[in-house]
């Protein structure tokens, strides 16, 4: 159970930060600046030099000294002639005051970069901007990078933000529910009642009542529906954390289930048949 009480605070917790984006974004849009005042400097890359050869998914680090009166992420974007090269990128915790930030991004496919853009702001296309740039040659390879040892820099920024991470996610995980967060987990608990229940009843009344082909369609719901609990059943009792969105599967099959005998009724009602 309380698996399940985070896994829906943090979906009610997902909507309570997107509402609160838009917010920030709409704040920002009058002004057509940044939202907060943010001073950055790469300071250091990891492979080091002005000319970098990168190996497939070979993750470039960039160290970001910062200066910001507002709390912000951050990140670092690779481009090539002015143009965003497509890339998996860091995530970023937020920035405030003034210190050190670690970016980086890697190339799953061979590629050129020639510049490194260091963004920050809120995430929203109004509220991020451009605060740093970097010339910097970089060519991804098809190859596999070679094992080695990170900078130290790299090592401890990379501790830091894991340290950031865990502390707010035990903070908010800690925070007694409020009368909204009940709210909303008590009707979420019964929409999945409702799913699991309707998914087995329909399509065992349709097995009851109807006949012939009919009964062997309405048949593949139920059957669909019992395999789904059971794996549930039988997945996590060898281990208690391989389903810990299992509320999530029952909506999405139950409303499969519920989706499905609709549309066999529509079809039967077309086709003329008796109930």
């Amino acid at each position: 159970m309380l698996e399940l009480r985070n896994c829906v605070r943090l979906t009610s917790m997902a909507l309570r930060s997107i509402a609160v984006t838009m917010l920030i974004a709409a704040s920002c849009v009058p002004a057509g600046n940044a939202c907060a005042d943010v001073r950055a400097t790469v300071t250091a890359t990891d492979p080091a030099g002005e000319a970098i050869e990168l190996a497939r998914d070979q993750a470039l680090y960039v160290r970001i000294d910062y200066a910001t009166d507002t709390a912000v992420s951050i990140w670092a974007r690779p481009y090539f002639k002015g143009k965003e090269v497509s890339a998996k990128t860091n995530a970023s915790i937020h920035h405030d005051g003034k210190g050190q930030a670690l970016g980086w991004f890697s190339l799953d496919r061979p590629g050129e970069v020639d510049e490194v853009r260091i963004l920050a702001g809120d995430g929203t296309r109004t509220g991020t901007h451009q605060v740093a740039s970097l010339p910097l040659k970089v060519v991804a390879t098809n190859g596999t990078a070679a094992a080695g040892a990170r900078a130290d820099w790299v090592e401890t920024l990379s501790r830091e933000e894991e340290r950031v991470r865990r502390q707010d996610y035990e903070k908010r995980m800690n925070e007694p529910s409020s009368a909204g967060e009940s709210l909303f987990m008590s009707g979420f608990m019964l929409a999945v009642l409702a799913l699991l229940a309707g998914g087995f009843a329909w399509p065992a009344w349709a097995m009851w009542k109807w006949g012939g082909g009919w009964r062997v369609a309405s048949a593949i719901p139920l059957v669909l529906m019992g395999v789904v609990v059971l794996r549930i059943v039988f997945d996590t009792s060898r281990d208690p954390t391989s389903h810990n969105l299992w509320p999530f599967e029952i909506l999405i099959w139950g409303s499969v289930s519920l989706l499905a005998m609709l549309v066999l009724k529509i079809v039967r009602r077309f086709a003329r048949v008796e109930p």
